[in-house]
């Protein structure tokens, strides 16, 4: 949420921190952006928040990023969904907050960070 700049969390007392970070990140994806080779073309209009880059760089990067999220949770801990799949082939959230593929249950984007615990 953070990264694409939908974070939802609208209750930060510290609108100065937030601000802080959404100029580091679009620091940071400002020298992704020059490090493109062949698709510069494709993000030449998304050159003042990189708004798309940073969809695109979710999109490549996001089982990762909620595999480091979730990395801690300990054996017996709860996703806010605690099933993977539905019907008779759903299975409890029981290892580390992740499917029995280690996948998480959801990638639902939108839902609060104090809900995915």
């Amino acid at each position: 949420d953070i990264i694409r700049g939908k974070d939802l969390y609208v209750g930060n007392r510290k609108e100065r921190e937030k601000e802080e970070l959404q100029k580091s990140l679009k620091n940071i994806f400002k020298k992704i952006y020059g490090e493109l080779k062949g698709a510069k073309k494709h993000y030449e209009g998304d050159t003042e928040n990189y708004f798309q880059l940073r969809e695109d760089w979710w999109a490549l990067n996001r089982q990762d990023v909620w595999k480091a999220i979730t990395c801690g949770a300990g054996e017996s801990d709860k996703y806010f969904r605690h099933t993977c799949g539905a019907g008779k082939d759903r299975t409890e959230t029981n290892h580390d907050c992740r499917c029995i593929n280690f996948s998480v249950p959801t990638y639902f984007d939108y839902v609060p960070q104090y809900l995915r615990w």
